[in-house]
């Protein structure tokens, strides 16, 4: 999901292929905005100015010049939830071209100091860039070391959600898609993925977990230092980190995987019901794609008004709201688990290049959802396709295709969420297998995700395999369902056709949105 909506519970009457992930990281950041990199060359002496890697969405998200290899976060809970934390980020990463001048994504924190190779460093606000200038340019193919001591502000910026959630007992992060810089420096776009090693200094009355698997927990002076550490690259905006009252329970899932979950102390035991079913989908998503992809997964349910749910890797948040308000099928509760889990594979481990790529997050996150409620609860498949067909138009014109969404509203980046990226991108994948036929559109799924494990891709990459698996091009196909401004006809469904447009204020998806928790 990003910031995956809540549906309605009623159900409806409700061969590896070119690169190595590393080397297609670097690709990109050519590729991209060879022009921002050379923007990036300028002589220290010239204004400062923020910078981007040319995503079409986001033009000045994430930073030309470098390709992250590594994070290390430190954060200093005081045990208030409203005051900024003391944070120390340290950055490796290998120049990609000569640097007078290293732009950070960095935007809601004061910074106290920055070294690069451990010699002081000036630096200065460009728009949303820290832009840091060392002693001594840096030249293509150095591996250098960036380290800033700064606060970590939770309370909002100017408006801005995201980054810092502050729940009932403390906080979780929710930085999809553009503000993991308001939490800490970073490169904050999805092309460049790093391995993160996450501390965690907190009152020892509380509990802290981040992505990953832990490793350490040293208790000194009234206040323990949590440490986690990622197997596998992970997307800034992926990130999590949990401080609270909370309870880590742990179980064992498919194939002997560590399954751990937080939760409110006090409501652990009413969540059971819940918490005890992730092995279970986890083999029944493994059985669809193949095996999990990370070194551990969890859910945390967190005390928090948000609004949506979000796969942060190996650790997906929830509003804890979702699983005891009355009124939810169980069957549509489990299917929401089941969407932020399906991104573990799609859009975790297999990132977008682009944000103009969400729709192979959004898709198949809510394909997978929708395949398990059929399953579950009798919502069928069909059903739902052929309702998100009727809205596919509107959805188009207000939205954009689902390939090529539009930007996103001023002050608000997260609505590029639109239903053009849930059930009318998955409305793609419905079409792609009736074209192409189940057998071979599920093999296109299981080699996506291993083809393209721990890396990023893009919507070429997957017409491509697409096209490699059924022998046949596909070019016209994806050029009308991804980027036409009318759907195509459905294979197979003649009958199949737009509705009339809803009334104004009327629900315009398949499954109409539930309240939102309070």
């Amino acid at each position: 999901m990003l910031l995956t909506p809540h549906s309605s519970p009623r159900p409806r009457a409700a061969r590896p292929r070119a690169a190595r992930p590393r080397t297609a990281a670097r690709r990109l950041k050519s590729a991209l905005l060879a022009s921002a990199v050379s923007v990036c060359l300028v002589a220290a002496s010239a204004p400062a100015a923020p910078l981007g890697v040319g995503d079409r969405l986001f033009p000045y998200l994430g930073n030309p010049g470098y390709d992250v290899a590594s994070y290390d976060l430190s954060f200093t809970y005081s045990g208030s939830n409203s005051k900024p934390l003391q944070a120390v980020t340290t950055i490796d990463a290998w120049t990609t071209a000569s640097l007078d001048r290293i732009n950070l994504d960095f935007a809601h924190g004061a910074v106290e100091s920055v070294e690069v190779d451990g010699r002081p460093a000036t630096f200065e606000s460009a728009g949303d860039d820290l832009v840091v200038t060392p002693e001594d340019a840096l030249m293509p193919g150095s591996w250098t070391r960036i380290t800033v001591r700064h606060t970590s502000d939770p309370v909002g910026a100017d408006g801005r959600d995201g980054g810092w959630v502050r729940t009932t007992d403390g906080l979780a992060m929710a930085n999809q898609a553009d503000v993991a810089h308001l939490v800490f420096p970073c490169n904050d776009h999805p092309s460049d993925k790093a391995m993160f090693t996450i501390r965690i200094t907190a009152p020892d009355d509380y509990t802290a977990v981040a992505n990953g698997l832990p490793a350490g927990a040293d208790r000194s002076g009234g206040t323990t230092t949590w440490t986690y550490r990622t197997q596998h690259p992970m997307a800034t905006e992926l990130a999590q980190v949990s401080i609270g009252r909370s309870t880590v329970l742990h179980r064992d899932g498919p194939h002997g995987l560590p399954v751990r979950d937080v939760v409110p102390t006090k409501d652990r035991e009413a969540l059971e019901p819940w918490l005890k079913k992730t092995p279970d989908q986890i083999a029944w998503m493994e059985k669809k794609v193949g095996p999990y992809p990370f070194e551990t997964y969890g859910v945390l349910m967190a005390q928090a008004d948000t609004g949506f749910e979000l796969e942060t890797q190996t650790l997906s948040l929830f509003e804890k709201d979702l699983f005891t308000e009355p009124g939810y099928p169980k069957w549509y509760i489990e299917s929401i688990m089941v969407h932020e889990l399906s991104h573990q594979w799609f859009g975790d481990s297999v990132s977008p290049r682009t944000w103009s790529d969400l729709w192979l997050n959004e898709g198949h996150a809510t394909w997978y959802e929708a395949l398990y409620a059929q399953e579950k609860g009798g919502y069928t498949l069909q059903e739902r396709m052929k309702a998100a067909y009727g809205a596919s138009d509107r959805w188009r014109a207000a939205g954009g295709p689902p390939a090529l969404p539009k930007a996103p509203e001023p002050g608000e980046k997260i609505s590029i969420f639109r239903p053009n990226v849930y059930d009318g991108a998955a409305l793609v994948l419905y079409a792609l297998r009736q074209e192409i036929g189940q057998k071979a559109f599920e093999r296109v799924e299981r080699d996506w995700v291993r083809d393209h494990q721990d890396s990023t891709a893009t919507t070429a990459d997957f017409r491509q395999l697409a096209e490699e698996v059924s022998g046949r091009d596909l070019g016209d196909f994806f050029q009308a369902w991804l980027y036409g401004e009318k759907t195509p006809p459905m294979p197979g469904h003649p009958d199949w056709k737009p509705t009339a447009a809803a009334e104004k204020g009327a629900k315009t998806s398949p499954v109409p949105q539930a309240p939102k928790a309070p």
